[in-house]
């Protein structure tokens, strides 16, 4: 005969229920914070693509024909190809870039603080200020770059009015800006054991065979941690194309968050806004699922 098992939860004291209760008063304010600006406009959202809403009329409901719609139009096609482009270079490339100056900041050389605070500036400036210079530089008629093109009688670059160079040039600027991975590489450098480097030089190992063996696993964790936030950051990539190039030339920079952007507050169809949102999330889901099911072969941890 099986014996009944209890299953009671067990009961709090009064000195635990008064830890509770002033546990869960002093979190008030940013459970209500949460539940009034991130979990209600999410389910809001989520409600707003199932209809049909200009934010002047009350909305109709017409369950998943903003979904149906997007899937059935060519704008969308193009804007997710201009979208994966980028993520898929400007993603590895950014990585790649910031941790190459990050080997390079290690190094004992002349004025190393002042190269450091150099690269690190640019991530520190505000978004506009750098759009506005490299406006300025990368201009067609005054531009730094092309006065001096023309002053040796070469060609112009249309740097952000050719849809060929447009992708490109905001790549460029986008490697240039990775000055916080930089720093984040440069703490994970510095705190890699300097006995492994003397083993390693001790067995006869060159300098690159100590870098791919010994640096790039040790960095590997932060490697994947950078690569997260680029893939998101690269998806939700809005301010420096919609500076420079508003989506332009030809909509070559028309990236999936200035498409939304559009929707929204140009056109007004709040509810394929929010449709667009819902998929954007989704997808940088599945991209953040895949990295890190990935990184089971590539990255390294001291305790393995």
């Amino acid at each position: 005969m099986a014996v009944a098992t209890s299953t009671r939860v067990p009961r709090l004291s009064r000195a635990q229920r008064r830890e509770f209760f002033w546990g869960i008063l002093f979190a008030s304010p940013w459970l209500i914070g949460f539940v009034l600006w991130t979990l209600f406009p999410v389910l809001s959202s989520f409600y707003y693509s199932l209809t049909r809403y200009d934010l002047l009329q009350p909305p109709v409901f017409i369950g998943l024909q903003n979904y149906v719609n997007l899937f059935t139009d060519d704008d969308f096609y193009l804007v997710i190809w201009n979208t994966l482009w980028w993520v898929v270079l400007s993603a590895p490339f950014g990585v790649a870039s910031a941790f190459l100056m990050a080997v390079l900041l290690n190094t004992k050389i002349v004025a190393r603080s002042g190269f450091r605070a150099v690269f690190f500036f640019p991530s520190i400036v505000p978004v506009i200020v750098v759009a506005s210079v490299w406006a300025f530089v990368l201009n067609i008629q005054y531009g730094a770059i092309n006065s001096t093109l023309r002053a040796f009688e070469l060609p112009t670059i249309p740097f952000l009015s050719n849809p060929a160079y447009a992708k490109p040039t905001l790549l460029l600027i986008h490697m240039w800006m990775q000055g916080g991975a930089m720093v984040i590489f440069l703490a994970t450098l510095q705190d890699v054991p300097r006995e492994l480097y003397e083993a390693a030089t001790i067995d006869g190992a060159g300098s690159w065979s100590r870098f791919w063996n010994i640096t790039l696993p040790m960095c590997s964790p932060v490697i994947l941690f950078n690569m997260v936030m680029a893939f998101i950051g690269g998806f939700q990539n809005f301010a420096l194309p919609w500076l420079l190039t508003r989506g332009g030339p030809n909509r070559a920079t028309e990236f999936y968050a200035i498409y939304l952007y559009r929707n929204a507050f140009d056109y007004l169809r709040m509810g394929k806004a929010s449709a667009l949102a819902w998929i954007l999330f989704i997808v940088i889901v599945i991209f953040t699922v895949l990295l890190f099911r990935s990184s089971a072969r590539w990255v390294y941890y001291r305790s393995d």
